[in-house]
């Protein structure tokens, strides 16, 4: 496990990006949204709203792939590998036991390939035929327990012990989505902590999501930290506004689009309103790649203009943020990897090829200088 401590201490930045497991069919999405049904299936029906609009994305480099295929996760973790990303995050999606979309995770687990970092993030919400985290129409629900709570985090201690699975401190790193949806949040990271070293795994590094809880120290809660979550759509004004608006006709006019209905906005502005609440304690930040739902929610999507220049002064900004801190903590997150279907991935597409996964090898390169500045400014005239 020491060498792979090692490895990420050479770089002065440790930067984590999402993974979307749903890239294969399952019985699942089968019966609910018909045979055959993968994440590719939405993106690939994605039509342009507006001229200029672009849709749909198509893949470059890997394809349209299916993670059932271990050729595939390798080249994955070769690319990011490749561009200065640490490891994966992988959504993790547990209902009282019942996984869902576990085949790609349990297959790197159990196969010991590809040889590259990994952690996971619980996913603990409802599926609904929404695709917004709504609990409307539900699919699969959510429902918690202590004693699922014990069953969890047993089967958590077998995913920590992994000499893959990436570390804080030496503690596997783990997420939480939606830490106050919890009903007893204290009790729940107990228990996982508790598990996982009767288990032999040590005492994981907690960290609650705020994505749903924007201002929320999540040490409250019972975890070590916070992440802050990116984007967080709903500091955007008329996100959940489907209808027609003068604000909307005005605020697209601007982009040079004639829509008093569509929810467009322009890169820069959607990041500087997504900032949220100032927080007065420390947190581990999160830069989106790009943000476009119309494969999901077709005229009713949210549309962030794509920014490559955006995006990496916004990772760069982050990772100064986390500079001073040891280096073990000097985490920055990356939504997403493959996140397709809401236009919000690094891997490579037709438009764009590798220009993202460019910034990303750029900004974690340009870290080297801050911390030299940091040295410098540190040891007097």
């Amino acid at each position: 496990m020491q060498p792979r401590q090692k490895l990420f201490q050479k770089s002065p930045v440790r930067l984590i990006a999402f993974y979307l497991p749903q890239f294969h069919p399952i019985p699942e999405n089968d019966a609910w949204w018909g045979a055959g049904f993968t994440e590719w299936t939405n993106v690939t029906r994605a039509k342009p709203l507006f001229p200029g609009h672009y849709q749909p994305h198509i893949p470059g480099h890997l394809g349209f792939y299916d993670l059932r295929l271990p050729e595939t996760r390798t080249a994955q973790a070769e690319l990011a590998e490749a561009h200065g990303i640490e490891g994966f995050c992988y959504w993790h999606y547990w209902f009282e036991g019942k996984r869902l979309l576990e085949r790609p995770f349990q297959e790197v687990l159990s196969s010991g390939e590809p040889d590259f970092p990994f952690c996971l993030a619980w996913a603990n919400e409802s599926w609904s035929r929404r695709w917004l985290g709504e609990e409307k129409d539900i699919l699969q629900a959510q429902r918690y327990s202590l004693g699922d709570d014990v069953t969890h985090a047993r089967w958590l201690s077998r995913a920590f012990a992994d000499d893959r699975y990436m570390r804080v401190r030496g503690r596997p790193l783990f997420l939480i989505y939606r830490p106050a949806d919890l009903p007893n949040p204290l009790k729940t990271t107990e228990i996982i902590r508790e598990q996982s070293v009767k288990n032999g795994a040590g005492e994981p590094y907690l960290l609650g999501i705020d994505a749903h809880c924007p201002g929320v120290d999540c040490r409250r809660l019972g975890f070590d930290g916070t992440l802050v979550f990116a984007p967080q759509l709903g500091f955007l004004p008329e996100f959940m506004e489907d209808g027609r608006t003068l604000a909307k006709w005005r605020r697209n006019l601007k982009l040079g689009v004639r829509s008093s209905k569509l929810k467009l906005y322009d890169s820069i502005t959607a990041r500087r309103l997504m900032g949220g609440p100032r927080r007065d304690f420390p947190v581990y930040p999160c830069v989106f790649v790009g943000w476009d739902n119309t494969p999901r929610r077709s005229e009713h999507a949210i549309i962030i203009e794509s920014d490559v220049g955006a995006f990496e002064n916004d990772l760069r900004e982050k990772i100064v943020a986390v500079s001073q801190r040891d280096p073990e903590e000097r985490i920055v997150f990356v939504n997403a990897w493959n996140e397709w279907a809401e236009g919000n991935h690094l891997e490579p597409d037709l438009k764009h090829g590798l220009a993202y996964l460019d910034a990303c090898r750029r900004a974690g390169r340009g870290a080297d200088g801050v911390e030299e500045s940091m040295r410098a400014g540190s040891s007097g005239p």
